[in-house]
């Protein structure tokens, strides 16, 4: 199905098993490419760069920091892509609904927080039933003039 104009969102989909960065950038791209990209509008690259990088900085935090990968979501807006990482962990970053500003002097978190609040949109965190949480944003894109 290809994501008109006129449609406010689009189902989420989850992604095959994706256990990397890579693989969820990947589809993530993929989902654009096929799915928002039309022959009316075509995604603008340097959004699609910046919608890979939260891809990356969100899928990385749940391996790394949120007891793993539990699956990873994508959605078509109208307006951009809501991407949907859920992890194992009820923890929530202390950054998380911070103001992006970037650590300084090597004291606090990396940038991996600072990133995704600076690129993308409505941050939600969730607890999951059962255990963890879910964390979705949307990250804005724009079509080619």
């Amino acid at each position: 199905m290809t994501a008109q104009h006129g449609h406010t969102a689009d189902r989420a989909t989850t992604a095959p098993p994706v256990t990397t960065a890579a693989a969820a950038r990947d589809y993530a791209r993929s989902v654009v490419r096929q799915r928002w990209d039309s022959a009316s509008r075509t995604a603008r690259e340097e959004d699609v760069v910046d919608l890979l990088l939260v891809v990356s900085e969100l899928v990385t935090n749940a391996i790394r920091h949120g007891d793993g990968l539990a699956a990873f979501e994508v959605a078509l807006a109208e307006d951009g892509v809501r991407l949907t990482v859920h992890d194992n962990s009820d923890a929530v970053p202390d950054v998380a609904y911070g103001r992006g500003e970037l650590p300084s002097g090597g004291h606090g978190q990396g940038y991996g927080w600072p990133l995704i609040i600076r690129l993308a949109r409505e941050v939600v965190i969730e607890p999951r039933p059962g255990g963890g949480k879910s964390i979705s944003v949307l990250v804005p894109l724009h079509a080619r003039p």
